[in-house]
């Protein structure tokens, strides 16, 4: 009788789906940074990835922020997964910043976490560790790929901007901060989208950075929307071509190998 319940058990776990066995999709995680415990979400792909994995930090719009993990995967990157899964092959990170509360400081510092301790649950492959966002996550973009210049291997601000903006300070400080921006990070590979009809962020913030890149001799890709407002991240998002684009992409040592 042991024997047959037994084989009968066996039985039933080789008849379960995988996602039983492994937990695919939106998956809710948490991370404590300085004694606070912050609420984010990691995307695992239903197909299984060959070897180490690539990972994405994708960081979100102001419209997104508060503590309930979520919001974030409503928009930009999240929903082109959901859309066609089957292009985007990674494991993606969501942080989610706190109301009225832009990615530096503590939020930055979420966001490095969250990412990190991805890296630790998940088999991911430190070559290909890419950055991502939209709006204010562009902005965040421009910043973390400043500040960590050796820890991406490709970047993707979207709508972003990276000089003075509504009482902000630029990201580089300088007479051009655009060119000091775009001589620390010249390294990295770069899709930078843009509506030219952006009513919120104006499209000559990613037009000057993309000149200033340029000017670094940077690999940089500028793809700007005819006649798209602020939510160039739909079609942004959703252009083939990116993420064939960004896969191919690997950081080699602390410097891009092209």
């Amino acid at each position: 009788m042991t024997r047959w319940l037994l084989a009968l058990a066996a039985l039933f776990m080789l008849a379960l789906p995988s996602a039983a066995l492994a937990d695919t999709g939106f998956l809710d995680r948490t991370i404590t940074v300085d004694g606070k415990s912050y609420a984010y979400q990691v995307y695992v792909p239903r197909k299984p990835i060959a070897g180490a994995k690539p990972i994405i930090l994708a960081l979100h719009g102001a419209g997104e922020r508060g503590s309930d993990g979520l919001l974030q995967t409503e928009v930009g990157l999240a929903g082109a997964i959901r859309r066609h899964p089957e292009r985007w092959p990674a494991i993606v990170v969501f942080p989610q910043a706190p109301k009225d509360q832009l990615w530096m400081g503590v939020p930055a510092k979420v966001a490095m976490a969250a990412l990190a301790q991805s890296e630790r649950e998940f088999r991911t492959d430190p070559n290909r560790v890419y950055l991502a966002g939209l709006s204010m996550g562009g902005n965040g973009s421009w910043r973390l790929a400043y500040e960590n210049p050796d820890r991406w291997a490709a970047v993707v601000p979207v709508c972003a901007f990276a000089g003075s903006f509504r009482g902000l300070p630029p990201i580089a400080a300088g007479p051009d901060p655009y060119a000091a921006l775009a001589g620390k990070i010249s390294k990295l590979p770069i899709w930078i989208v843009h509506g030219d009809a952006d009513v919120v962020v104006p499209v000559d913030e990613s037009r000057k950075m993309a000149a200033a890149l340029k000017a670094a001799g940077a690999q940089v890709t500028y793809k700007e929307l005819a006649g798209v407002n602020h939510n160039s991240w739909d079609p942004g998002f959703a252009d083939e071509a990116l993420p064939q684009w960004l896969f191919q992409q690997k950081r080699i040592g602390g410097s891009k190998a092209r």
